[in-house]
């Protein structure tokens, strides 16, 4: 800017300078459904007026559907995780197959939310069976430790 020029004096704007820029054609008009494309939210309605924004030629439209969850029927019962049962023998009776038993429990739990029947159903089979052997190996183990102990106190006393 010239010094000699005063402040209120600045040069007009000139729309048809060359910026250095390529001019690009207007963008088109707003098309309310281009394509034929379904509206992607019809209960919703699309907003009119000036600053709303509408597809591009070439803009690829994706619709995106709300997620389905598959579930048992209503009378169908979940299948039994034995949970309880499972954390019992592995706190007091086999500790490993009390283990085991309890991760087949959770995935018996996981086969459930999902609608998974069939292994739900494989998967509470051998989480019983497992506790069931668990509690037989548990008590055999009680009862001999009581067994042995009663004959030690018993000789100790002859």
């Amino acid at each position: 800017m010239d010094p000699s020029q005063s402040l209120n004096q600045r040069p007009a704007y000139n729309s048809s300078e060359n910026t250095g820029m390529p001019t690009a054609p207007p963008p088109p008009a707003y098309q309310q459904n281009p394509a034929g494309y379904p509206p992607s939210f019809p209960s919703q309605p699309v907003p009119q007026g000036p600053y709303t924004q509408g597809p591009h030629p070439g803009q690829t439209v994706v619709t995106v559907q709300p997620a389905v969850y598959v579930m048992a029927a209503p009378h169908a019962s979940p299948e039994p995780d034995y949970m309880c049962y499972s954390i019992f023998t592995m706190l007091c009776c086999c500790f490993p197959l009390g283990l085991v038993a309890l991760i087949y429990s959770c995935s018996t739990q996981d086969a459930n939310h999902s609608g998974q029947r069939q292994l739900a159903k494989k998967n509470s089979a051998t989480a019983r069976t497992l506790n069931n052997i668990g509690l037989f190996i548990g008590i055999v183990i009680i009862v001999c430790v009581i067994v042995f102990q009663t004959v030690i106190r018993l000789n100790k006393k002859c």
